[in-house]
């Protein structure tokens, strides 16, 4: 917890130093209360008190109680505004954090984790440094001051308070003792219920397909329950709290009246018993304000198991170094000629393993890829053929071996610069919530950063994007034949798009997606698999458009059908990881047995023949 306090900036803390200033004049007035309340005592048993004095005083007690409460709000305002800007920085370094890690963090955190600790654990801090720090530092300012004037009494009223302090102390930490650990899980069961609820959301169509609502329904009550029954254990450990402060507040009750008793028996006359009394009504106001004060921190010890694991699991995002650490390399390798060399793509004995894999996805892969060539990626289901593609863009790190981008290794690029000279159109098309113009314009570039085939000096993070260009919108369009159904939604690039693309279907998403790869006019582009939900006609006819358009930009397609890469200008066939087949469609029916096998399940006896 203590880690988390150090995110908070110079206006939170002069904030809390504020709301800490006001918490004191309150916690002062509070205590002045009863030190009226004595006089007027006093001055009424003694028979010297008048209306005049008595007005004042009582003036004074409404002047304090006025003070109080307008110090309460004051201070609840600056607590509130510091717990919100922080909560609001914290969110924003957890979203930053998050976008440096690569796929392997991503992963072993998972979605569902990573939404709920950017969200309920930051509510969780939010509260606590809200009232929780507040409550902290109130509660041992109430029982100092009320335990010094207490002390300026009689000294075994004294005694007698400071020993229930203490003994409520000690139950106290007990009780956390043995919550922290529910809390801690209920962070992961919380994580639990979030993953249930988004998998349901995500797969409705799916769910409803099968019938598998009541499969699913049961899946969330499974983990529904689970958080329920340990939350209720968690909370009936703490509300042993209360009980412990109610019984702490009447035996101390019964001890200062039993100590007062006796005080005043053993006094010896009517005035020293009259000044006891007194002193016994007074100090039973301090002690009853004390154990509230004490009793506030019910709240607080409400808060901060849950509070603390939250913290944990936060830091562990802030804390986790991405395995992917951007280089500093801008430019890639230069010609004989002295021009770039551009889009140019190479594997050097690559080997690649997944995090916590027993065996490589990839093993000892070696090719070049020239600039404005058709490259060809196929193989069988798990072949390693999306693993491949990865390693470009540095999704993943590759295990051994080096992948070099224009000459130069991926690992000493800027990732900026590095993933401007790419179009990744992923085998899942991903469409935001926004209109045609804003999905098919994502792929733009930050303003004056240069201009087509990646000649880009790669601006800092904050650089407004340039404009979305209305010409190349519509070129883009047409290349990823998506203009057909684009120009019959309603406002045309206008059109809404639903988050997801829900609103489209898949093979419309799959260009759209096409789309963005295309307006970016990048040096290399890669496709994986992303032309499978498309009829061979708009395969084909993207495909020529593609190639009339991309000028000098490489083209690296994975595909799961031949239909879609035997015009490539070589084609890799991967098995098991490996390469056991390059070059053109004609010479890998002819000489490789993989590349054959995957032929005769897709194509006719006369396409055979013809090649």
């Amino acid at each position: 917890m203590r880690k988390m306090l150090s995110y908070m900036q110079a206006k939170h803390w002069r904030l809390f130093a504020l709301s800490i200033a006001l918490m004191f004049l309150q916690v002062f007035l509070d205590l002045k209360l009863p030190d009226y309340m004595s006089g007027i005592t006093e001055k009424v048993q003694t028979g010297t008190a008048t209306t005049r004095t008595l007005l004042r005083d009582g003036g004074f007690m409404l002047l304090c109680a006025l003070g109080t409460t307008a110090t309460a709000i004051a201070g609840n305002f600056c607590s509130s505004k510091m717990s919100a800007s922080f909560s609001q920085n914290l969110r924003s370094r957890i979203f930053h954090k998050v976008q440096t890690f690569s796929k392997e963090e991503i992963d072993r955190f998972s979605t569902a984790s990573l939404i709920t600790r950017s969200t309920n654990d930051v509510v969780q801090i939010q509260n606590f440094v809200s009232r929780g720090l507040r409550m902290i530092v109130r509660a041992p300012l109430l029982v100092g001051l009320a335990l010094y004037k207490m002390s300026m009494r009689y000294w075994q009223w004294t005694a007698a308070t400071a020993v229930t302090v203490v003994m409520v102390a000690v139950v106290i930490v007990i009780l956390i003792r043995f919550a922290h650990p529910r809390f801690r899980r209920m962070q992961k069961l919380t994580d639990e219920v979030n993953r249930s609820m988004r998998e349901n959301m995500t797969g409705m169509r799916v769910i409803r397909a099968y019938n598998a609502e009541r499969y699913q329904m049961d899946n969330f009550e499974t983990a529904n329950t689970n958080l329920m029954e340990n939350e209720q254990k968690a909370r009936n450990i703490l509300r042993l709290m209360p009980s412990t402060n109610q019984f702490a507040t009447n035996a101390l009750t019964v001890v200062i009246y039993c100590i007062g008793a006796y005080l005043i028996a053993s006094s010896g006359s009517y005035a020293l018993g009259l000044a006891v009394f007194t002193d016994m009504v007074v100090f039973s106001t301090y002690a009853s304000k004390m154990l509230m004060g004490i009793s506030s921190l019910e709240m607080v010890f409400n808060m901060l198991p849950r509070a603390a694991t939250s913290a944990e699991r936060i830091n562990e995002i802030l804390e986790t170094e991405p395995a992917i650490v951007s280089g500093t390399e801008t430019e890639g390798m230069k010609k004989e000629d002295g021009t770039p060399d551009q889009g140019t793509v190479e594997f050097r004995h690559v080997s690649f393993r997944y995090p916590e894999a027993s065996e490589n996805a990839l093993s000892d892969i070696s090719f070049t890829a020239h600039a404005g060539e058709t490259i060809g990626i196929i193989g069988s289901t798990a072949s390693g053929k999306t693993s491949l593609v990865s390693l470009i863009p540095r999704l993943y790190e590759a295990s051994e071996g080096e992948v070099l981008v224009d000459g130069v290794n991926v690992r000493e690029y800027d990732c900026e610069a590095l993933r401007s000279r790419l179009s990744y159109v992923t085998q899942s098309a991903v469409l935001f919530t926004g209109t045609v113009r804003s999905n098919v314009s994502y792929g733009r570039k930050t303003a004056g950063a240069g201009v087509k085939h990646g000649n880009r000096i790669p601006g800092a993070g904050n650089d407004p994007l340039e404009p979305a260009d209305e010409d190349r919108l519509w070129s883009a369009v047409d290349i990823s034949q998506a203009r057909e159904f684009v120009e019959k939604m309603e406002g045309k690039l206008e059109a809404p798009v639903m988050r997801g693309g829900s609103n489209v279907s898949g093979g419309q998403k799959q260009r759209l997606s096409i789309a963005r790869g295309v307006y970016r006019e990048p040096e290399i582009f890669i496709f994986d698999d992303a032309f499978s939900a498309l009829d061979y006609k708009t395969d084909r006819a993207l495909r020529e458009a593609l190639r009339k358009n991309a000028g000098t930009a490489t083209s690296i397609i994975v595909a799961s059908r031949i239909a879609t890469i035997r015009d490539a200008d070589r084609i890799l066939v991967l098995d098991e990881g490996r390469i056991v087949g390059e070059g053109t469609h004609e010479e890998l029916l002819l000489g490789c047995r993989v590349y054959q096998e995957i032929a005769y399940t897709q194509l006719t006896e006369e396409e055979l023949k013809i090649g």
